[in-house]
C-alpha cells in the first residue's frame, strides 16, 4: 500500500512539473510577442502563466535569493538603487524595473530572466503591499526592506495599520527573513517580530521637542496611545519621535545619514555613517530611498566605497524623476499617488531657480487608486508662489485637477487644461519654458511613456 502511494506521489510530482514547464513556455511566448510586436506588456504573460499553473512562482523562484522591496512610497526607486549597489559585488541580479509589482507581473519578471550559471543568482522585486503574501507563500525570501507606510489608495487599502499588517501576513511566513526598516516610522517599531531586524534612519537635525502637523497619520503611540513628540521630523510622520507618556522611541540606527549638504531639483549630496555621497535625483524622500539602497547593500557585503561608487553612477529610473528631452524641452517625469508623495514632489520642484511649465496628470483607474480626494491634501497652494509660467492639467479625471488647482490659486490666464493625453504631449514642444514637470498618477505615466516612445522621445513604453 506505501509503495501505491508513493508512485502516485511521484506522477503527481511528474505531472506538475510537465504543468509547469507548460505554463511557463506559454509565459514565454506571449512576453516574446508582446516585446516584439506591442512594444511590450508586464502582467498578461504572467497572467497567462498562473491560470496554467497557479503555483508557477515557486518552481520560477526556487533557485534565487530574494529580496523583497515594499511600502507606500519609493519602492521603485529603492528597487533600482540597491540593484545598482548590490552589482558592485554581485553579477547575477533579476528585477522588475518596471514597477509592475503585484503577483502577476512578479511572475513576468522570472519568466523573462536569462539563464544564469555559477553563483545562487540575486531576484531583487519591488512588491505590492498587498501582494507581499501572495509571494512568500511560494518563496521565502532572504530580507524584506520597508520603505515607508502612508495614507495610499484608501479603496484598496485602508487606514496605515490596515497596509502594514497586509505586509505583516506575509512576512509571518518566513520568520527567520531579515527585516530592513526605515527606522524614522513609528509603525515599523509598533510590533514584537520573531525576525531579525535592521534600522536605517536620518540623524542629522538638532535635539528639540516638536509634535507633528495636524492631519498626518501615524502619530499615536502603539503602546499608550498618547500623541508621539519628536526631537526632529524630516517630513510627515518620519523622524525622531519618543512618546512623553511612557518612554517608547525609535529605535537605535544601524545605519544613519549624517548630513544633507545641497538639494536641488536634479541631485542630492548627503552622508551616510561619515561617507559622503551624491545621488542624481533631488527630493529629501530620495535620500531615504538611497539610505535603503545603502542599508541592503550593507547587509549583503558591499563595502561604502562601493556603495558611494554606485550612486554615483547616472542612469534613468522609469518614471520616476524621468528626464527626457521633448523637442529640445528638458522634461521630468514624476510619478504621484499620495499627499504625502505629492507634497514632497511640490518641495522638491521648488527648489528650481529656473522658470518652468507645470503639468498635472490624474487618472483613477484600479492601478491608480479609484478616490482622487486625496489631492485636497496635496499643497497646490504654493504653486502660485513658484515661477510657473504655465499650467497644463489633464487625464481622465482632469476636471478634478483643474478644479483643485483654480482653488490653489493659479492664474486662469496661465491654465491651460486637455483631457487627451496624447494632445498633452503634442503642447509640450510649445511650452513658455525650457523646462517642463509632469506630475502624473501611475496610469497617466504609463500612457504618457506610451506615447513618447511611438514618437521615439524614449526607447521603450512599458518595460
Amino acid at each position: 500500500m506505501f509503495i501505491e502511494i508513493e508512485r502516485l506521489h511521484q506522477k503527481e510530482q511528474k505531472f506538475m512539473s510537465l504543468k509547469s514547464l507548460i505554463a511557463t513556455a506559454a509565459g514565454k511566448s506571449s512576453y516574446w510577442f508582446l516585446h516584439t510586436f506591442l512594444k511590450g506588456g508586464s502582467s498578461l504573460p504572467g497572467k497567462i502563466t498562473k491560470k496554467l499553473d497557479p503555483d508557477i512562482l515557486a518552481t520560477l523562484g526556487q533557485n534565487y535569493d530574494v529580496i523583497v522591496i515594499t511600502g507606500t512610497n519609493g519602492k521603485t526607486l529603492t528597487t533600482a538603487l540597491t540593484v545598482q549597489v548590490l552589482k558592485e559585488k554581485y553579477e547575477n541580479i533579476l528585477t522588475n524595473p518596471t514597477g509592475s509589482n503585484m503577483e502577476q507581473g512578479i511572475i513576468t519578471t522570472f519568466l523573462h530572466a536569462s539563464r544564469t550559471k555559477g553563483k545562487r543568482p540575486l531576484a531583487i522585486l519591488e512588491v505590492d503591499e498587498a501582494n507581499v503574501i501572495k509571494v512568500t507563500q511560494y518563496i521565502k525570501p532572504k530580507a524584506f526592506v520597508f520603505t515607508n507606510i502612508f495614507r495610499d489608495q484608501m479603496d484598496r487599502y485602508g487606514e496605515i495599520y490596515t497596509t502594514y499588517q497586509k505586509i505583516l501576513n506575509g512576512v509571518a511566513l518566513t520568520p527567520n527573513a531579515t527585516i530592513i526598516a526605515n527606522g524614522d516610522a513609528p509603525i515599523f517599531h509598533s510590533k514584537q517580530l520573531p525576525n531579525p531586524i535592521i534600522y536605517y534612519g536620518f540623524d542629522n537635525h538638532e535635539q528639540g521637542d516638536i509634535k507633528a502637523t495636524p492631519n498626518t497619520d501615524g502619530v499615536l503611540c502603539p503602546q499608550c496611545q498618547h500623541i508621539l513628540h519628536y526631537r526632529f521630523i524630516s517630513y510627515s510622520n518620519l523622524g525622531k519621535y519618543f512618546c512623553p507618556n511612557c518612554g517608547y522611541q525609535r529605535p537605535k540606527l544601524n545605519f544613519a545619514l549624517n548630513k544633507i549638504t545641497e538639494l536641488t531639483p536634479k541631485s542630492s549630496s548627503f552622508e551616510i555613517d561619515g561617507e559622503p555621497i551624491k545621488i542624481d535625483i533631488g527630493g529629501v524622500y530620495n535620500i531615504y530611498n538611497a539610505l535603503a539602497a545603502y542599508t541592503v547593500g550593507r547587509f549583503m557585503g558591499v563595502s561604502p566605497a562601493q556603495a558611494k561608487q554606485a550612486f554615483e553612477k547616472d542612469k534613468r529610473i522609469f518614471g520616476r524623476q524621468e528626464e527626457i528631452n521633448i523637442d529640445g524641452k528638458l522634461v521630468t517625469l514624476i510619478l504621484v499617488k499620495n499627499p504625502v508623495g505629492l507634497n514632497q514632489v511640490i518641495d522638491m520642484i521648488s527648489t528650481d531657480k529656473d522658470p518652468f511649465t507645470f503639468i498635472g496628470l490624474l487618472n483613477a483607474n484600479y492601478a491608480d487608486g479609484i478616490d482622487t480626494s486625496w489631492i485636497w491634501d496635496g499643497d497646490f497652494e504654493r504653486l502660485p508662489k513658484m515661477n510657473i509660467k504655465q499650467y497644463i492639467t489633464g487625464g481622465q479625471r482632469y476636471k478634478d485637477i483643474t478644479y483643485r488647482l483654480q482653488v490653489a490659486g493659479v492664474d486662469p490666464s496661465k491654465h491651460l487644461v486637455e483631457p487627451d493625453l496624447d494632445k498633452v504631449v503634442e503642447m509640450i514642444p510649445n511650452a513658455p519654458t525650457k523646462k517642463v514637470y509632469i506630475l502624473a498618477t501611475y496610469t497617466a505615466m504609463l500612457s504618457l511613456r506610451k506615447t513618447f516612445a511611438t514618437k521615439g522621445f524614449i526607447k521603450g513604453g512599458m518595460g
